[in-house]
């Protein structure tokens, strides 16, 4: 290995209530990618935010580029050299995106180069991620993993010295990961080094040379990824070992009565001319590249947005929602990709959030709400769902995002849907949260209620689902069964490789 770039001694950090992370050292090296792994809430984002300039230690030190530093905010971490993605969107909405590709730069840029040369220096930017929008869009009307790329290239024409990425990859597709994949080779290639955070383990076998271990704030050990396995590292971050992370697929039972029906469903730009059915107690995926339009189209069906044609049937009858409320009376659950911006409700409890869905129905005939019935229908779903916190009245925002997922699971779960639709349902959590989320879909497969699992993690797709539908380009292409689904066949169809009339 070359000379250390970055060491980070005896770090601690403490919120109210909670030390985030606990006397943790760390060492990097000039032109390594070195990865963090632990469960949700064991002090990562937490320890990148403090070597980022985001936090302040309350004790430690940070010695970069053999100089002891203590920034003072982002700018300064930026300027010295260590550039930073966040796992969370952090963006300008109502900035265009070659205005947010630049921000950090916008000052220095603006004396030496005309608006123009930075939309066509952004565009050089956009077309190595193949992403197919105008610089001047705003970036608020854009999709979030269309959000996080532009978040990545902010920070890579920076130009930094040590790169580090918070779960880069939870929000974009396979092809774009396989392009970030490159870029940081070369970025290694180069001498820069990358602290790299994700809970997609084989991501970590992939890219990294060394990975650290961290648990409930504390370092656990740090090793060459070719001294470990996903096993061992597995049993490293949750303290135990982790057997079976799917469960096991429920065999066919021969014809079960359908639950939803969409027949030559279209949306002008969105999707064209979509037909599928779900079974009661079948878990149904769907799988595409960005611009597929898998997220949208449920979005359509929900009444979130415009369908221009076509049929949706609800248990034999035909149904058009007028949205996520409307859809709640006919026990229709939506869980979204994004659970900060769409799902949850981040400054009220666990306990408001938890009965957010279906409120009324603890309120009397006076509206008045049941305090006493809400708290026992929260402290339920906590156990059931394994939410670590103080209480129910504990604000969601201060929870790890592994127990914000569970929230949003649970207030869907919550309403005993006969239909759940869930978008990206383990999106940023670790690998024990994973595996519950696996389970309680399962459990509730197994009692009849039709699930669709819309998601960019393949393994999820493959191990998870009983039927998997490819879209690509707002076009159904691909529909996989029993030994079909393998993630060959499934980026095949997505990708193009094999044509639409092959899939049916």
């Amino acid at each position: 290995m070359s000379r250390v770039i970055l060491r980070a001694l005896n770090i601690e950090k403490s919120f109210p209530g909670v030390k985030a992370v606990d006397g943790v050292s760390i060492e990097v090296f000039e032109g390594e990618v070195h990865a963090v792994v632990g469960e949700n809430g064991a002090g990562k984002s937490t320890l990148m935010k403090v070597l980022a300039g985001v936090l302040k230690p309350d004790a430690g030190e940070i010695i970069f580029n053999g100089q002891q530093v203590r920034f003072r905010s982002p700018v300064e971490a930026i300027n010295a050299g260590i550039g930073y993605v966040p796992q969370e969107l952090d963006d300008f909405p109502l900035m265009t995106v070659a205005e947010n590709i630049f921000a950090i730069r916008l000052r220095e840029i603006g004396r030496l180069i005309s608006r123009k040369s930075i939309i066509e220096e952004a565009r050089k930017h956009l077309e190595y991620f193949d992403l197919k929008v105008n610089p001047n869009e705003l970036v608020g009307t854009l999709s979030t993993a269309e959000r996080q790329i532009i978040q990545i290239i902010r920070a890579l024409v920076c130009e930094p010295k040590v790169m580090i990425f918070d779960e880069p990859t939870s929000s974009i597709d396979i092809s774009e990961t396989e392009k970030l994949f490159s870029l940081i080779e070369r970025m290694r290639s180069k001498g820069i080094s990358v602290l790299y955070i994700s809970h997609h383990l084989s991501e970590i076998f992939k890219i990294a040379q060394r990975v650290t271990v961290l648990r409930d704030g504390k370092l656990v050990t740090t090793v060459g990824v070719d001294e470990v396995d996903e096993r061992e590292l597995s049993r490293l971050m949750v303290g135990r070992k982790i057997e079976t992370l799917y469960g096991e697929k429920k065999k066919e039972t021969g014809e079960t009565e359908v639950c939803l029906e969409v027949k030559n469903l279209s949306s002008k730009g969105l999707f064209n001319n979509i037909n599928f059915y779900l079974k009661k107690g079948e878990i149904l995926g769907f799988f595409g590249l960005i611009g597929s339009g898998r997220t949208e189209l449920f979005k359509a069906i929900l009444g979130l947005l415009p369908i221009d044609k076509g049929e949706i049937m609800i248990n034999g009858k035909e149904k058009r929602f007028s949205g996520v409320k409307d859809a709640v009376k006919n026990s229709v659950g939506y869980l979204p990709e994004d659970r900060k911006r769409e799902g949850l409700f981040l400054e009220m409890s666990i306990s408001d959030n938890l009965i957010a869905p279906q409120a009324e129905k603890f309120a009397n005939k006076l509206r008045v709400m049941n305090n006493g019935k809400i708290i026992e229908f929260s402290q339920k779903m906590m156990r059931e769902l394994e939410i670590v916190a103080t209480s129910p009245r504990q604000r969601v925002g201060t929870l790890s995002g592994g127990n914000q997922q569970k929230v949003l699971l649970g207030m869907w779960i919550g309403i005993e849907p006969n239909i759940l639709i869930v978008d990206e349902p383990t999106k940023g959590v670790d690998i024990a949260t994973k595996q519950l989320i696996y389970k309680k879909l399962r459990d509730l497969s197994n009692s009849e209620i039709g699930i669709v699992v819309i998601s960019s993690d393949l393994p999820e797709i493959v191990q998870l689902c009983d039927r998997v539908i490819v879209m690509r380009e707002g076009k159904i292409v691909g529909e996989l069964k029993g030994d079909e689904i393998t993630e060959e066949n499934i980026m095949e169809y997505a990708a193009g490789v094999k044509k639409e009339e092959e899939a049916i």
